[in-house]
């Protein structure tokens, strides 16, 4: 059985037959594809011409998009600039630095991420723990960035330059220092002692202050990196009401006094499971919720019935429809060579973006931009796959699927583009939908399924046919300067 998805968008409005005919001339659609297992990586594979609309059948997948229903306006795509990542860039020639650099920043040759996040200090992804002060200055007189001044900057920067500054950078913590907590360790869990708190919103103050002596603007920050749990590496538990007075009584207030009002401040960031009753908590009190620009969250470990928890992004979005929603990380754990190029690897990134964005994510953080062939360095083990790695070994660098995967939508969906409605008839052919400032109308199409699919895509009064190939990703444009 031929199966069709169908694509309807916008309100267009027609007299006639005549004036559906010179309607449906000007409409054009380019096409690019990746396929596993295949040399299509982010190629054009079609271009279409539309034709009068076609009614799709009640036995065919149906796509629906309509570019008059509006929703979040788009931040961006990116990635985790980690310890991890700079050292092991280091590490490469330099034409393969340039060739990684173009690879995710250029926005023409590359695939245009304008989104990162970086550490406070040190995390897993660090080759050790680490802070800015020594252990046991409360009042900080000992803060010195110097420890990231080997690559973390140097990186950043190069970045940066390439990006043209348009980079919107956070950071976030995964631990205080070990002598602020109650279990004396930046590692396994502990909790911040309230006698800190003070000097804690005090050390976010000199970070953002020191990046940006360097020259590195600090867009915003969360608040803590997984605040329920209690890992081997650096780590740090909050209750909500932890979280929640933390925000309204420090950390707001003294971002304020510092005159770093306008850094955006996230919550959470962590799994999908307990997000909303984390934001009942805190955006429930206006005293903490006039600090909160919106909600940071995971995807580990927050699978129901052999689902992921999409769900809990809506009914957040449905409670707080005037905060954000910002994918803050998510990586493809259990590094295995053998597994590297799994279609799978990439049908996850692909599958969690599209469900992500459809529940008014406005932005999407993948973890460590690039790891070594080992899926690391990581000081505790805890080895993870990346979309990019680079073997300190040979110099080579490998793009794996799930990169191209990822760049079907940072590559094409542009800053202050809204997301459009855009609802799939099947769960085999995935699908969300953006519009640029320029008007142009970006769909990406994701087959799951080991079949072939014909379809049929439609805009307003048009239809033009095509084909997406089994497990294979699609972004068709349709733009207004093709005409």
């Amino acid at each position: 059985m031929i199966s069709f998805f169908t694509i309807s968008c916008s309100n267009t409005i027609v007299e006639n037959k005549n004036d559906i005919d010179k309607a449906t001339k000007k409409i054009k659609a380019v096409v690019y594809s990746s396929v596993q297992n295949k040399s299509v990586k982010l190629k054009v594979t079609d271009s279409l011409q539309f034709k009068n609309f076609k009614q799709p059948l009640e036995t065919e997948i149906s796509i629906v998009v309509d570019s008059s229903k509006k929703f979040q306006t788009f931040l961006g795509i990116g990635a985790a600039l980690t310890d991890a990542s700079a050292s092991t860039f280091y590490k490469l020639s330099k034409s393969n630095q340039q060739k990684f650099i173009k690879a995710y920043f250029d926005p023409k040759e590359g695939i245009g991420y304008k989104l990162a996040r970086t550490t406070i200090h040190s995390c897993d992804f660090s080759s050790e723990s680490y802070t800015y002060i020594k252990e046991g200055d409360t009042s900080l007189n000992s803060f010195n960035i110097k420890h990231d001044k080997k690559y973390r900057i140097p990186f950043i920067k190069e970045i940066l330059k390439a990006s043209k500054n348009k980079l919107t950078i956070y950071a976030s913590p995964w631990s205080p220092p070990a002598f602020m907590k109650t279990n004396n360790s930046m590692l396994q869990g502990g909790k911040l002692k309230t006698e800190f708190y003070q000097p804690w919103a005090n050390y976010y103050v000199k970070f953002i202050k020191a990046y940006e002596n360097e020259g590195i603007p600090i867009w915003g920050l969360t608040i803590q990196n997984e605040p329920m749990a209690v890992q081997r590496w650096e780590s740090c538990i909050y209750t909500a009401e932890d979280e929640r007075d933390f925000l309204k009584n420090y950390l707001g207030p003294t971002l304020k006094n510092a005159g770093l009002a306008d850094k955006k401040i996230i919550v959470w960031d962590h799994n999908r499971d307990l997000m909303f009753q984390r934001v009942n908590v805190i955006f429930n009190d206006p005293e903490a919720a006039k600090y909160a620009w919106g909600t940071g969250f995971h995807w580990y470990e927050d699978w129901k019935d052999g689902k992921p928890m999409f769900d809990n992004v809506e009914r957040v979005n449905e409670a707080y429809p005037d905060k954000n929603l910002l994918f803050t990380e998510g990586c493809n754990e259990s590094f295995d060579t053998e597994r590297i190029n799994s279609v799978e690897l990439a049908e996850r990134y692909g599958s969690s973006m599209i469900h992500d964005f459809n529940n008014g994510a406005v932005g999407w953080t993948d973890w460590n931009i690039l790891l070594d062939e080992t899926g690391g360095p990581n000081h505790v083990g805890n080895l993870c796959f990346s979309p990019v790695h680079g073997n300190t070994k040979t110099g080579d660098l490998l793009f794996t699927n799930s990169y191209y995967y990822i760049g079907h939508f940072s590559k094409f969906i542009l800053p202050n583009a809204k997301r459009i409605s855009s609802v799939s008839s099947s769960n085999n052919v995935l699908t969300t939908a953006f519009e640029n400032t320029d008007k142009s109308i970006v769909i990406v199409a994701m087959n799951k399924t080991d079949m072939n699919q014909s379809y049929m895509l439609s805009l307003g009064l048009s239809s033009a046919n095509g084909n997406i190939q089994p497990h294979s990703i699609q972004t068709i444009i349709i733009n207004p300067n093709l005409n």
